[in-house]
């Protein structure tokens, strides 16, 4: 039997959800999850520019998502709470695993959202093991969906 997460863990993990409610981190999510369609780190570079406020938006995410899974991928959250109530940070991954080596490359930062990329790693062997098909399901939809902003225009 699994352990249950302890005290500490879910209140770990209340915290980082107030987090995710605050105001101007859900502006840069939900922008996110609506403009961040990049294949090459340039295109990332063009649609999310340092100084802009897309580039902020992109370090707000990313930075919240890295040390979110710093703390899973350390053992003070508790795994299966946390895949089994968010998947967000594997749908980021998702959007960025294309040209991640190229940001790191050019950060010199091999380190670059290494802790969501190991976290994703997890958790796509979990929820496949879980739920056969849905990381194919996910992925297609993300698909159609980076499609609808071509077909509005």
């Amino acid at each position: 039997m699994e352990k249950k997460p302890t005290y500490e863990q879910a209140q770990l993990h209340l915290q980082l959800f107030e987090m995710r409610r605050e105001t101007r981190l859900r502006q840069a999510r939900d922008w996110f999850s609506k403009n961040y369609f990049a294949d090459t780190f340039d295109e990332a570079m063009k649609i999310a520019a340092p100084g802009t406020e897309a580039g902020t938006n992109v370090m707000m995410v990313f930075g919240y998502w890295d040390q979110a899974c710093a703390f899973l991928n350390y053992g003070l959250l508790h795994e299966d709470l946390f895949f089994e109530t968010t998947g967000e940070f594997f749908g980021v991954w998702e959007l960025v695993k294309s040209h991640v080596a190229q940001g790191r490359e050019r950060f010199s930062n091999k380190n670059f959202l290494a802790h969501l990329e190991k976290a994703a790693q997890r958790y796509e062997t979990w929820i496949e093991s879980r739920s056969p098909g849905q990381i194919a399901a996910m992925r297609k939809m993300m698909k159609e969906m980076r499609s609808q902003p071509a077909k509005a225009a």
